[in-house]
């Protein structure tokens, strides 16, 4: 079956001790994975362009963009009331995903984010055995999404994303549930946000042949902050964070040297492999905020980087950039990730407050 590859008072101290539960609830549920070992990566798609551009899953950052909210629950709240987004990636070969959510705050129930996301794998031929061709058929994945946020104050957040997923390749059908719990501080000014989250908790509920495999779970902390006297927006994300080795054998990107003359093998020093291993959890970005008008990003990522580097060619894999404008209350925005030398995925976001128009 083909698989998708790819100082506190007694209150705000109840408030950090429920925070800190909430996210070891989480912790608890950790186990290594490898990649290739999981299943359903669709999960971890960059869904937006604001996202893409900063090179990150998701966003800790305070403000009124749903696109924010749709992959950072605990961000979730009542400022986005009515808030709509619609997200188109044009991916590899032929590829593409997109995805649409709406926010919605109920009096009685809190703040939601409702949204679907798809991916579109294309038309395939299909053969049997023999070699005879009976027509094409598609290959999709959706992924349903309902996310949920509170304040427990006006600094600590909480939030869940609850996402079940559909795979539909050819006569097969897969289906699982999947779970995200975040967790976020924020100071009054709202120059500073931090984020933990554990990302794909969950399991297969229907298989394609009988074989369970694990969901891509991910544990993750992610910070941003503003310069109070600079236009400028910086972002730090640390990833993999339930496993320490990322690396894996590479034959065009060796850890030795062999000498070409006496055939004598050097190794890489082992602190050189413990930093390379540290930054391939670290991807960074900045921002540069005109108001509300324009945004330009442009980040880096240390492990997309050196996983999709060309022998003896330097490149841009591991740079993304992009840039948002608002016009007449709709913000549009660009961004293009550089994953190797043959493919750059774009990405194209359209949002508004609804309010504004009805």
């Amino acid at each position: 079956m083909v698989r998708y590859i790819k100082r506190q008072n007694h209150s705000t101290l109840k408030k950090t001790t429920l925070l800190t539960v909430f996210i070891a609830l989480a912790i608890g549920n950790l186990s290594a994975q490898i990649a290739g070992n999981t299943t359903l990566s669709a999960l971890n798609l960059k869904p937006n362009a604001r996202t893409s551009g900063l090179g990150m899953s998701y966003l800790s950052v305070f403000d009124n963009d749903i696109n924010v909210a749709f992959g950072n629950p605990s961000l979730i709240n009542p400022l986005l009331h009515n808030h709509l987004s619609i997200n188109f990636v044009n991916h590899f070969a032929g590829t593409n995903y997109g995805s649409v959510a709406y926010s919605r705050t109920f009096e009685k129930f809190g703040s939601y984010v409702f949204g679907l996301q798809y991916v579109n794998y294309g038309k395939f031929e299909e053969y049997d055995e023999a070699e005879n061709e009976k027509g094409t058929f598609h290959a999709s994945d959706y992924v349903f999404h309902i996310g949920w946020g509170r304040a427990l104050d006006s600094n600590f957040f909480i939030g869940v994303n609850f996402r079940p997923v559909l795979s539909q390749y050819q006569y097969y059908t897969a289906m699982a549930l999947a779970f995200d719990i975040a967790g976020s501080y924020s100071n009054r000014s709202r120059t500073f946000c931090a984020t933990a989250m554990a990302r794909n908790l969950g399991a297969q509920i229907a298989t394609f042949a009988g074989k369970r495999e694990k969901l891509p779970f991910e544990l993750t902390a992610q910070l941003s902050y503003k310069l109070k006297k600079a236009p400028f927006r910086f972002y730090l994300s640390l990833n993999e964070l339930q496993r320490w080795n990322l690396r894996y054998s590479d034959t065009l990107n060796l850890t030795y040297t062999t000498d070409p003359f006496t055939g004598s093998r050097t190794d890489e020093k082992p602190f050189a492999g413990f930093v390379d291993n540290l930054f391939r959890h670290v991807s960074a970005g900045v921002e540069l905020c005109l108001g509300n008008a324009l945004k330009i990003w442009i980040a880096y990522n240390y492990r997309q980087a050196k996983e999709m580097q060309a022998a003896d060619i330097t490149n841009m894999s591991g740079f993304s950039y992009g840039i948002g404008l608002r016009v007449k209350r709709i913000n549009i925005g660009y961004s293009r990730n550089n994953y190797h030398l043959g493919q750059a995925p774009n990405a194209i976001s359209i949002s508004t407050d609804l309010s504004r128009f009805f």
